[in-house]
């Protein structure tokens, strides 16, 4: 059974191949946008409630938001933003600032204070201490949580079909509402190959930073 469905689904991929490259070219373009926009407030919000510990509610803040179901976060913010895609990159921007702000938080927080002090000790500025030496010894952290948040966001962007977005969560959808099963494992498949590979570059990159 799971061979024939397979099959099916390879064979609806060839042949209706513009339809899902359409929707891949929209899934990569939603989750861009919102791993972009992610990695800017992550670390700007990472780094503030590094450098001042007063701020450190914000992680709670951020802890409590990402405990909201994915499909309720969709729904709440429908009255706001209404259907489509502003409403999709706004949830997967929500849910990508979790590792994104921890990762960035954690970095910076257990960088070994003799460095630090050394640093403070030759006159370096509070700014010149972020960019010179904190971020940059934080970076494997960071790298990591960008890896996590990109996965995830590509995964999680196939929900965007039920508020009205575009992507490979159309294909889940309309596969899902008409009966369809070859449908829904055709765009669950190019969801996975697209993590897989997002994952894997990103990966390289990690990697080539760490040689660095």
């Amino acid at each position: 059974m799971l061979n024939i469905l397979l099959e099916e689904s390879f064979s609806l991929l060839i042949s209706d191949h513009e339809f899902f490259m359409d929707l891949l070219i929209q899934h990569i373009q939603l989750s861009l946008i919102s791993i972009l926009i992610a990695i800017v407030l992550g670390m700007i919000i990472g780094i503030i409630v590094s450098e001042y510990e007063k701020n450190k509610w914000i992680l709670s803040v951020v802890n409590f938001v990402y405990t909201i179901p994915s499909i309720a976060l969709f729904g709440l913010l429908i009255p706001i933003s209404g259907i489509g895609d502003v409403s999709a990159i706004i949830a997967l921007t929500i849910y990508a600032l979790l590792p994104m702000v921890k990762n960035t938080h954690s970095g910076i927080t257990n960088i070994d204070k003799g460095i630090l002090e050394a640093a403070r000790g030759m006159g370096s500025t509070k700014f010149q201490m972020l960019y010179k030496i904190k971020i940059p010894l934080a970076m494997p952290h960071i790298m990591a949580g960008i890896r996590t948040m990109a996965v995830m966001t590509i995964a999680l962007a196939g929900i965007a079909a039920f508020i009205g977005a575009g992507g490979l969560g159309v294909a889940i959808y309309r596969g899902i509402t008409t009966n369809n099963m070859a449908m829904t494992i055709a765009g669950s498949i190019l969801i996975a190959i697209l993590a897989i590979v997002v994952d894997f570059i990103l990966g390289q990159i990690e990697k080539n930073n760490e040689i660095w």
